[in-house]
């Protein structure tokens, strides 16, 4: 088990890659590589690229993070949560265009 409980992982401010690898007990590389190739959704890994350097940014979800370490979250839910964010998301703006073609009349 990690050093964490799921009580303080829901109080820190942030979950680092350290924070999350040390609650999951496993290193943090490990963590790292998961997040980078979707095998583990407890947030999301975003790959930074420009000319000059390139790096990755992690957002660890509390909730996400809790739910995995207690089996309770997986991949296929963590899909089936985006669709439904996503087309949440694409009838609203339907509702906003529809919205403000009537505001123009």
């Amino acid at each position: 088990m990690g050093i964490y409980s799921d009580d303080e992982i829901r109080n820190f401010p942030k979950i680092t890659i350290k924070v999350a690898a040390d609650y999951l007990g496993i290193s943090p590389n490990i963590l790292t590589l998961g997040m980078r190739n979707n095998l583990l959704p407890i947030g999301f890994a975003v790959h930074n690229e420009d000319r000059y350097r390139d790096s990755w940014t992690y957002a660890i979800v509390p909730e996400r993070l809790i739910a995995y370490n207690h089996g309770k979250i997986n991949e296929l839910q963590i899909e089936s949560i985006d669709n439904n964010l996503s087309m949440i998301i694409k009838q609203f703006d339907e509702m906003k265009r529809d919205l403000l073609f009537l505001l123009k009349e």
